[in-house]
């Protein structure tokens, strides 16, 4: 399945694509796509409706974040070994993780804000997921049985506050819009192989990223057993994955978003996003 959520910033309602991509309103069977509809299992119950008797939500209406009410907002660092290359950055050995403030969470067609001040934000498409169950020390090989889907996310960051303002890299990262994910939560019976997906990213109609996450150097099964090492992973919690090569801050020279710049991306079987920078 496709899931979504749609309507107004903060009045969102959950909803389904059906076999023709029209949006249902799932607002009569669930409360909402978030992480208290995950854990009491509510979305298992889905598999079984007739998506055709739902109703329509209204032509032209707004997609919001495919999942609501997140918790915690994990980020992995550095994921590519080409990406680490083009920022003069070492490889890793683990998974470098950091936090993402739940409050930079926007829908996949909203615009993006550039902080005041910003001279250096970028872009970063990735792949996410979403926890479905509990997760705590788990293995690898029970890692993805946790995962309840996967979507795009844009892990746009202001690479001075990131790398020149001293300490960690959320203030980089946390910044008002820096975080739209969508436009679907699509359901593991849809993405058999998540290390088998193409995904891009361009700038004004210009392709600067291309890859596939085969070349992830930590896949998600290993991501969710790592990162369940350290924390309690709940259902609704989100963890973006890393992003290929192909980011401003690794051209030569360097380049930045700037208002007016229109991104678009995609992760293949995910959709597609498109952000106007403000």
């Amino acid at each position: 399945m496709k899931l979504l959520r749609f309507g107004p910033p903060g009045q969102e309602k959950p909803g389904v694509l059906d076999r023709e991509n029209r949006i249902r309103d799932l607002s009569g069977v669930i409360p909402d796509i978030s992480g208290p509809t995950l854990r009491d299992g509510s979305l298992d119950r889905l598999s079984g409706l007739d998506l055709e008797a739902l109703p329509l939500a209204p032509a032209g209406v707004r997609i919001g974040p495919c999942v609501g009410q997140v918790g915690n907002f994990i980020a992995v660092g550095l994921n590519y070994a080409e990406h680490a290359t083009e920022t003069d950055a070492e490889i890793p050995d683990e998974p470098i993780l950091f936090n993402k403030a739940a409050s930079c969470i926007v829908g996949p067609y909203d615009d993006v804000i550039l902080p005041p001040g910003s001279v250096k934000s970028d872009w970063e498409v990735e792949i996410a997921f979403v926890i479905g169950k509990r997760a705590s020390y788990v293995s690898e090989a029970d890692a993805l049985g946790h995962v309840a889907g996967y979507c795009i996310c844009n892990d746009v960051s202001e690479r001075e506050y990131q790398l020149e303002r001293g300490g960690q890299w959320v203030k980089g990262k946390c910044c008002p819009t820096f975080g739209p994910i969508g436009p679907w939560l699509v359901t593991p019976d849809e993405i058999p192989d998540p290390q088998n997906l193409s995904l891009w990213l361009e700038v004004n109609g210009e392709r600067v990223q291309s890859s596939s996450t085969r070349t992830m150097i930590f896949p998600v099964a290993h991501l969710v057993s790592y990162i369940s090492r350290y924390m309690i992973l709940e259902p609704g919690d989100l963890v973006t994955t890393g992003t290929p090569p192909g980011v401003g801050l690794g051209m030569k020279p360097p380049r930045f978003l700037k208002p007016g710049d229109v991104m678009t991306l995609s992760v293949e079987g995910l959709g597609e996003q498109r952000q106007v920078v403000r």
